[in-house]
């Protein structure tokens, strides 16, 4: 789905090869600092790289328009955006960014417990504490069904087991629906348990990758 080719980014990134397949689980792991986050930025053009090639489907991503890439290919970063109002509010304005049709709240309450938020719609998103924003954030993300999610960190505010059942929750739920997701995560447990791909950064470069 991306292909990587002789790309580089300022002092950060040195790619001269990488595939991320489409429809499967890729886990980007690697040492703080080594570029993992700044790779995931390039996937829906946060950042634009300097030298080489990023295809898309097989289409340049200097090509793509962003705000169009952006509403197919969606990152949720490792402190997601929390805006002012009710939880129902911040579900809601990720399907409005994406043009798409709102949902009943039965939906809504459906993804509050795929992320194990037990919260009602109604409550102050601001109030919650950062292991639930985190879990907000990645159910705005799986209300919108973009075909490729970018998630960074997605469980690090989040305790041991807590982390498991969110990261195992949204594996499956990536999987049924038949998209694509990749995920930076600090725990070389995580991406072994359950990704099809694993890519290793160091110092910028892909000193590893595999599938399973």
């Amino acid at each position: 789905m991306f292909h990587f080719k002789e790309v580089k980014y300022k002092n950060i990134l040195n790619i001269e090869y990488l595939v991320i397949p489409g429809k499967k689980v890729t886990s980007i792991i690697g040492e703080s600092g080594s570029g993992k986050t700044t790779l995931l930025r390039h996937l829906n053009k946060l950042i634009s790289y300097d030298e080489g090639e990023i295809l898309y489907k097989n289409h340049s991503l200097r090509e793509i328009d962003s705000m169009e890439l952006r509403r197919k290919v969606i990152m949720l970063p490792q402190t997601p955006a929390i805006f002012n109002g009710t939880i129902k509010d911040n579900l809601l304005i990720g399907l409005k960014f994406s043009d798409k049709s709102m949902v009943e709240d039965v939906e809504l309450l459906r993804v509050l417990q795929l992320v194990h938020l037990n919260k009602t719609l109604t409550e102050d998103a601001e109030k919650l504490s950062g292991g639930e924003k985190q879990r907000l954030g990645l159910g705005r993300v799986l209300l919108m069904n973009p075909e490729v999610s970018l998630l960074d960190e997605p469980s690090s505010a989040l305790d041991e087991e807590t982390e498991n059942l969110i990261i195992e929750k949204i594996v499956q739920f990536s999987r049924k629906q038949q998209k694509t997701l990749v995920m930076v995560t600090h725990s070389k447990k995580i991406a072994e348990a359950y990704s099809d791909f694993i890519v290793e950064i160091k110092e910028g470069k892909v000193v590893h990758q595999r599938g399973k």
